[in-house]
């Protein structure tokens, strides 16, 4: 069977991006199920593997055709966009947000083009992206926008608990405003319809409650009563395998445990503290209602440890492996 080619940028040349890509395409779990390539600078990734002490070795090409899969072999497609003069580990830098840019949209061109099968990200810093002057706030903002997505969808994934987000990067009283039955409504036809994409296509979605206890009928809160128990009782007129407004403290453990195949956590912190708290290295990004799949690491850059070597890859590993595990549903 053809292994999926997965595509990786190398992040922010200044952080941990590069030495988790070279550690994870040294890694047999990788090697057992994808062919990568890695999009960056030469010089950045050389440093990396040296860094990294992985028996790799480079080969330079100019389009995926050209790639030799063998083991040991790291294809790198190289922009050659970092002045090593102005390059320090660990420091926010223009260079390097531009640099980090131009690899994750060479990697959508990739994909959007259907050379590859998927991307695998690896860390940026919105400081860095910032100083360079690039008008986006982070991956999901740049994929959305040259995938001409909207409002692409953030799933996490870890040990078989796939979490939703209805909101994301809010303050709380931001998010309180956006908890309406309308917008729960839509988003849970976009998670089902991304689900059986993904080749999920049983089980049933819980939409978390917000309040605890999810409200007690008004004791705690109206949020549940007002939009939340309306929106799950409609959509389950309409047909939709849905349940809800479970309690957060609760919902997590009982979809970890399969009784649920998902859930809608209401904002950010919500559901990452459950998939980090489950297994914190294995909780794995994947963008969800765009053309193309995307996953990503759900650690940041790592300044304080750039270039010493000893960053873990395991969570680079899960990324790459879970990529390749949804990349033939998207190439169907």
């Amino acid at each position: 069977m053809t292994k999926p080619i997965i595509a990786v940028p190398i992040g922010d040349p200044a952080g941990v991006g590069p030495e988790i890509t070279a550690k994870a395409l040294a890694s047999s779990e990788v090697q057992n199920c994808a062919n990568v390539i890695v999009v960056g600078d030469r010089k950045i990734v050389q440093q990396a593997i040296e860094i990294s002490k992985v028996p790799l070795t480079v080969k330079t090409i100019s389009a995926v055709k050209d790639a030799d899969f063998s083991t040991g072999v790291l294809n790198l497609i190289d922009l050659d966009n970092v002045d090593m003069s102005q390059f320090a580990f660990g420091k926010v830098n223009g260079m390097c947000g531009k640099a980090a840019f131009a690899y994750i949209e060479k990697c959508i061109a990739l994909a959007n083009a259907r050379e590859v099968d998927a991307v695998a990200t690896t860390p940026i810093n919105k400081e860095s992206l910032r100083a360079g002057n690039i008008p986006f706030i982070g991956h999901t903002e740049i994929f959305g926008a040259l995938t001409n997505t909207p409002d692409p969808l953030t799933m996490f994934e870890t040990r078989g608990l796939r979490v939703f987000f209805l909101t994301r990067h809010l303050s709380l009283l931001q998010m309180l405003g956006q908890i309406k039955k309308d917008r729960i409504i839509d988003y849970v036809k976009r998670c089902t319809e991304a689900l059986r994409r993904l080749g999920v296509t049983e089980g049933t979605m819980a939409v978390a409650g917000l309040n605890p206890h999810s409200g007690e009928h008004g004791l705690f809160g109206w949020d549940e009563v007002n939009e939340i128990a309306p929106a799950v009782e409609e959509l389950k007129r309409m047909g939709y395998d849905v349940a809800g407004p479970v309690p957060a403290d609760s919902v997590f453990h009982q979809a970890a445990i399969g009784r649920y195949n998902s859930v809608l956590s209401l904002y950010h912190d919500q559901g990452h503290i459950a998939t980090k708290t489950l297994d914190f290295e294995r909780t794995i990004s994947v963008t969800n209602g765009m053309p193309i799949l995307r996953t990503s690491v759900d650690h940041g850059t790592a300044f304080d440890i750039a270039g010493k070597g000893i960053v873990s890859a395991v969570s680079m590993i899960e990324a790459i492996v879970l990529a390749a595990k949804y990349a033939p549903f998207f190439t169907k």
